[in-house]
């Protein structure tokens, strides 16, 4: 479950601005607000079947989009190598490491 809701926040930050409204807000409240599904119908005043629908719908769309656009994967594989890269004992590594550093 913990993967799960962690594969989810996941794709939320990268591709949440492309779901409706609505599913966004169902698939936050359950994932980031550790809602149940009858507190996110009570709070959005829909039915728990309508928060179902919503979050298995959403899942899919989400899945979908990483699959064509791999945006997760690619900065994870870019988070691991921006890690071996601090740890590299190259001056000119660390310099570039140093100049990355400062962009954040």
């Amino acid at each position: 479950m913990i993967e799960k809701t962690e594969e989810m926040n996941a794709l939320l930050d990268f591709y949440e601005t492309l779901l409706t409204e609505k599913q966004a807000e169902v698939m936050k409240l359950y994932y980031q607000e550790d809602f149940s599904l009858s507190e996110i119908a009570e709070t959005l005043a829909i039915s728990r079947s309508a928060v179902s629908d919503h979050m298995k719908r959403s899942s899919l769309i989400l899945q979908e989009y990483e699959k064509k656009l791999h945006l997760v994967q690619n900065y994870e594989t870019r988070s691991r190598i921006y890690d071996k890269m601090k740890t590299v004992g190259n001056d000119a590594i660390r310099k570039l490491v140093e100049q990355l550093e400062n962009l954040e």
